[in-house]
């Protein structure tokens, strides 16, 4: 089977299943396991690489007010790859490259590949997908095994925190301007033995203020800029000029490219990292590339 993924999340499920070999097309942003980066790439960005937090949400809003996303599709190389399946979504007209543009492009492929929209909200949905895709590919037998190895990660996170007060949390999947976080994250918080105040289970995140983070008293907040490592995260937040004089709690910063922002297998070393920042004394620290306690 010839796959091509159109999703960094969707990339590293086929590589969970042993499928790499498989992969004939991914995009630009995907970079996890290290091989894939050596396979060809049909997508790419239209926005400035280096551009700060608020000059990229500014730039997102006025390309989708416009009508056009924030990606683009070299649609001709894609059929010329001649995929049997095609992974990619229709959730987050930010997140990858616009569902009509991928749909009309399998419509001219002579090959008429599989066409599957992968639209996860919860870590539960994220394991359905790789079920999914195992027997899309007909590897039903490890999709199995590897939901079950992190099923297991989970129930021994959950026994690390067992008694545990659960924390006041707020996670921000963006600084300038702040963004709650949404979708499957809030579910990740209660797995790692929190709870968000300002997040909204199973829906998008949304723009908020600076001060709803200090109204809401967060034990502690985390910050996971979408798509940014550590060190751009740390970087963006001290450009924001966060009012965190004004939290009482601790504030750490991820990274929110590898991790929490990629509905894949990874979703459960999110949990784990989680789990280390809110109950220390329970759960292994994350490297500090992974994260780090900022105040």
């Amino acid at each position: 089977m010839r796959i091509a993924s159109l999703l960094p999340s969707a990339t590293e499920i086929v590589c969970a299943l042993g499928l790499e070999d498989s992969l004939v097309a991914v995009t630009h942003e995907c970079d996890y396991p290290a091989a894939v980066r050596d396979k060809p790439i049909v997508t790419r960005s239209v926005l400035p690489g280096d551009s700060a937090s608020a000059d990229i949400d500014r730039h997102i809003r006025e390309l989708l007010h416009q009508g056009s996303g924030i990606y683009r599709l070299d649609a001709d190389r894609l059929t010329a790859l001649r995929p049997d399946l095609i992974l990619t979504q229709e959730l987050c007209e930010v997140c990858a490259v616009s569902y009509p543009i991928v749909e009309r492009a399998a419509r001219l492929n002579d090959a008429q590949p599989h066409l599957v929209s992968l639209e996860p909200e919860t870590l539960a949905d994220v394991f359905d997908h790789i079920r999914l895709i195992g027997r899309l590919t007909s590897r039903e037998v490890r999709a199995e095994q590897v939901v079950a190895g992190l099923e297991h990660r989970l129930a021994a996170v959950q026994h690390r925190i067992a008694g545990r007060p659960v924390r006041r949390v707020v996670l921000l999947e963006w600084v300038a301007p702040p963004f709650n976080c949404g979708h499957w994250t809030p579910g990740l918080i209660a797995h790692a033995g929190g709870r968000d105040l300002l997040g909204s289970p199973g829906r998008p995140a949304h723009a908020i203020d600076w001060r709803d983070v200090v109204e809401a008293r967060p034990e502690i907040v985390v910050i996971s800029a979408c798509g940014f490592s550590l060190e751009r995260s740390a970087s963006e937040l001290r450009a924001a000029a966060a009012p965190l004089d004004r939290l009482a709690g601790e504030v750490w910063v991820v990274d929110g490219n590898a991790f929490f922002s990629r509905p894949g297998p990874r979703l459960v070393d999110s949990v784990e990292i989680l789990a280390g920042i809110l109950h220390p004394d329970s759960v292994p620290p994350a490297a500090p590339n992974v994260a780090r306690r900022q105040r």
